[in-house]
């Protein structure tokens, strides 16, 4: 008989519930990581509304901070009740993906190609972390140690929304003294500015009209504030750059509307770093892509994962670069998932980010 565990469950479009689940059985390279702290990202809300398919009966969830409970049998490196996180994206290190270099598409190829967020397992196509316990796959290339100097929730956004809103910026390829527009201060338009910021921008101008958002852009690094609610945001970053654009636009919100705006205001040859989920069909303005004679580029990421980029990720923060900590605005225990998504899916009270304790 199977020990059971508390998880989070996928059951129909507009329903996760809590329920039971057998404890995983552990592989030869997995991991049985107890889970500590997790939270909800927008994507498991695509999932709750059933925009994004994924099989009914799943454990939802792709950001864990956690104790290794139980090692496979061939796993090195690492031993039983250290503290450790795992990326969203698991790369396994051996597909033809990875074997290129881009460990993030290390997904499984389709008679149509490859499927979107290839790399994404958890929560997508394996169990994932909104649970007493993960079973992390490849645990040697996924797994990275949490420094005892720092908390859970120090260490909660490196799994996707600091790498992902970090990637925004680095596929920008954001230069010293570049200016760049953020379109959209949610969690991961946040890190992105925070990355922004990072790399060097001299003019960081972040697009957002809820306040609370909007003081959050500053503290993370944003000089000019456009609320789009009051103003046209093309115009306002034309006029903050005396017209002539900005050198990278990063959009983090995944519609027609933040999208043809960062292309508009992109100066010629500049860059448009894209991390929005599109769930409806672009369309690119030709105004804005000057005929595709611009010498723009566009680029598309999908977050990056692995043992490297976490250790990389936990660097930045123990040396107070970034403090992402106060992204998290409301904590729930996990008997309290259905009342987390609830007020998560619905905006509601300032809230940014969620801790979830087991």
């Amino acid at each position: 008989m199977f020990a059971k565990m508390k998880a989070a469950v996928f059951v129909e479009p507009g329903r996760i519930v809590l329920d039971e689940k057998p404890i995983p059985e552990v592989g030869p390279l997995d991991a049985l990581v107890r889970i500590t702290t997790t939270t909800i990202c927008g994507t498991d809300v695509h999932i709750l509304k059933g925009e994004y398919p994924v099989a009914r009966g799943l454990t939802i969830g792709h950001e864990p901070v956690g104790v290794i409970d139980k090692l496979g049998s061939a796993v090195e490196g690492f031993s039983e009740g250290q503290r450790v996180i795992a990326g969203a994206i698991c790369t396994s290190g051996h597909s033809a993906a990875a074997l290129c270099g881009c460990h993030a598409q290390d997904g499984p190829r389709t008679k149509h190609g490859f499927k979107p967020l290839g790399g994404w397992r958890f929560g997508n196509t394996i169990d994932g972390t909104q649970a007493e316990y993960v079973l992390v796959p490849d645990a040697m290339a996924n797994l990275a140690r949490v420094p005892d100097t720092l908390t859970d929730e120090q260490v909660l956004m490196c799994p996707d929304i600091m790498s992902t809103g970090f990637s925004g910026a680095e596929s920008g390829n954001i230069r010293i003294g570049d200016a760049v527009a953020v379109f959209a201060q949610g969690p991961i338009g946040l890190c992105a500015t925070a990355g922004a910021r990072l790399m060097g921008a001299s003019t960081i101008i972040a697009v957002e009209s809820v306040p609370a958002r909007m003081e959050m852009a500053r503290r993370m690094g944003a000089d000019h504030v456009v609320d789009f609610s009051k103003t046209d945001p093309v115009t306002e970053i034309m006029s903050l750059t005396d017209g002539r654009g900005v050198d990278v636009a990063i959009e983090a919100l995944g519609t027609q509307a933040t999208f043809a705006g960062a292309l508009h205001v992109l100066r010629p040859g500049g860059t448009l770093s894209s991390l929005g989920v599109y769930s409806n069909n672009l369309t690119v303005p030709v105004d804005a892509f000057l005929a595709g004679l611009g010498d723009h580029t566009i680029r598309t990421t999908l977050c990056p994962g692995g043992k490297e980029r976490m250790r990389r990720l936990m660097e930045i923060i123990a040396s107070e670069r970034i403090d992402t900590r106060p992204l998290v605005t409301h904590r729930f225990k996990l008997d309290e998932i259905e009342a987390a998504y609830d007020l998560f899916a619905n905006q509601r009270d300032g809230v940014l980010k969620v801790a979830i304790t087991p």
